[in-house]
């Protein structure tokens, strides 16, 4: 696993920082504790105040943190992920997805091409001035068929990437949209390419939000020239 891109993420940023302040936190009781045995009211009173006030920052940390898993920052043009394809039978795929901290997915999908599609996070003009960077996350991997009769008659497949279940900033901002005021933007992004056997493709994401699918030269001179 890729340490570095880990901590490169919001998610484990934050948690890092609420598991910072949550030792804060126990450090602020010991000292609590001692004023109390001492009958420093005053020293004690302060030493409670500071505790409330970490103990509150760990809590908002963590449930933001938790809020944001499976979500990464979003630069000049991010990596998402590679996918490598292995026909099964006719229309019938066996996909294999890297993503850039290394781990991989084994998922089988039916079409003549793969589709992608992400979700994207914008902030209002405070939080940008702030230096918060666009979000995303990848949301789904679906089968698509050239035919659109077919496409609307055959078997479909479609793999969910939602890692975060119902705690999810997306969902929050939609169910209560006064927590997250500076929350401009969420929109989705998807790209396609036909799917070959022994192919190979690269997902790139913009900062503009615009999903980018390129095969490689090798897979790309098999689509132009199937046979």
């Amino acid at each position: 696993m890729d340490w570095s891109a880990l901590l490169r993420t919001p998610m484990t940023v934050l948690l890092v920082l609420a598991a910072v302040f949550a030792l804060v936190t126990l450090a602020q009781l010991v000292m609590l504790r001692r004023h109390l045995h001492a009958h420093r009211r005053a020293a004690a009173s302060w030493r409670a105040l500071l505790c409330v006030a970490a103990f509150a920052l760990t809590l908002l940390l963590a449930g933001t943190g938790a809020a944001l898993r499976g979500y990464h920052l979003l630069g000049e043009e991010t990596a998402v992920v590679e996918v490598d394809a292995r026909i099964l039978s006719p229309q019938r795929w066996a996909l294999t997805l890297t993503w850039p901290d290394g781990s991989t997915r084994e998922v089988e999908l039916a079409g003549d091409d793969w589709r992608i599609e992400a979700i994207v996070l914008k902030w209002k003009l405070p939080a940008l001035l702030a230096g918060v960077p666009p979000l995303y996350r990848l949301d789904r991997l679906s089968g698509r068929y050239a035919d659109p009769a077919e496409e609307a008659t055959a078997p479909r497949t479609v793999i969910g990437f939602d890692p975060a279940g119902a705690f999810d900033l997306v969902k929050l901002a939609k169910a209560h949209p006064a927590w997250l005021p500076e929350l401009d933007t969420v929109y989705g992004s998807g790209a396609y390419l036909p799917l070959v056997d022994g192919g190979h493709y690269t997902v790139s994401l913009m900062r503009t939000g615009a999903l980018v699918a390129r095969a490689d030269d090798a897979t790309q001179r098999r689509i132009t020239n199937p046979w």
